[in-house]
């Protein structure tokens, strides 16, 4: 494919200039960065110490609960704010923002950045810190490997993307994918609540499905769209015969970010797994309880079958 002059020097250029972005402000300047890294930091204690204050006050399955409940309880507080504010955050710049619109010519896309851009990617790491500490402080209660390898991969990304200004407009569309952790969140809520065969969990259900269709699927395939629309920027290399110095990195924070969310694609699905089984052993053995019970003051032989309601409410 024929490349005019100008548009290999403009590309030239706009690599310089990002590489000067970089050397010139983020490695000089580390303010923003690591401030927002701070102020994620501090804002996931606070949304923790509220989350214990409200519900010990206000939710009255939360004082019959086991210590490690708690803290669990309070660190899905923390992860559900974190999730509506980091969605809120990758929606804009992924959809209403001029930062990543293709009416802006200010260079490659998978270069651009700005000051507000780079603050919600440091809350986000700022929030990874966070729950890595605790998952490595109660392990493997808040979350076995699985946890620790997605986390991993997810903060090496967003790192990688907020300190030098590359593929952001790709690592919020991997973010938005964070709309389902709130429903996940609150699905654990209503089940250690008691609330299990509730309407609010059959609504919840739902809200989880529609969620995990646009966020996980439909948004994924529009990545996938988006990164082939605009593949001369994403791959100069393979148009321009550009050798780009950090090309490898680009691929290596793509692929991090990619692999983190399908790995909490799979731990999600193994987590909803357990659940069940749990509640399938738990309702299982309240059931032989009762038959037990029932047997020893009616008389019933061990051999002879329950009767009929016996099977129609293990059903249930």
């Amino acid at each position: 494919m024929a490349v005019s002059t100008e548009t290999v020097m403009a590309i030239k250029t706009y690599q310089n200039q990002a590489e000067a972005l970089v050397k010139n402000y983020f490695l000089a300047d580390p303010f923003i960065p690591y401030t927002s890294v701070l102020g994620g930091v501090i804002a996931c204690k606070v949304v923790y110490d509220l989350t214990q204050l409200v519900s010990t006050f206000y939710i009255k399955a939360y004082n019959g609960l086991t210590k490690i409940q708690r803290i669990e309880w309070n660190n899905r507080g923390m992860s559900t704010i974190h999730a509506i504010f980091i969605t809120a955050m990758s929606m804009y710049f992924v959809f209403w923002s001029d930062l990543f619109s293709d009416q802006q010519h200010t260079g490659l896309v998978t270069l651009r950045s700005s000051q507000l851009s780079i603050v919600g990617l440091g809350v986000s790491i700022g929030y990874f810190f966070v729950d890595f500490g605790m998952i490595f402080l109660y392990y493997p209660t808040l979350g076995g490997k699985e946890y620790v390898i997605h986390h991993s991969l997810s903060t090496i990304a967003v790192a990688y993307s907020m300190l030098s200004g590359e593929l952001q407009l790709y690592t919020y569309m991997c973010l938005i994918s964070e709309v389902t952790t709130p429903e996940i969140n609150m699905r654990w809520y209503l089940d250690t609540a008691g609330l299990k065969r509730s309407a609010a969990y059959l609504i919840n259900g739902l809200a989880i499905f529609l969620a995990w269709l646009m966020a996980r699927i439909l948004l994924f395939l529009y990545l996938f769209y988006h990164i082939y629309r605009h593949y001369d920027q994403v791959m100069p290399s393979v148009f321009l015969n550009i050798c780009y110095p950090d090309e490898l990195l680009w691929l290596s924070s793509d692929v991090f970010g990619s692999g983190s969310t399908i790995y909490d694609e799979l731990d999600v699905v193994w987590e909803d797994h357990k659940g069940i089984e749990e509640s399938l052993i738990k309702e299982t053995v309240t059931h032989i309880g009762i038959y037990q019970t029932c047997s020893s003051s009616r008389g019933w032989s061990n051999a002879s079958p329950p009767p009929p309601f016996f099977t129609v409410y293990d059903r249930g």
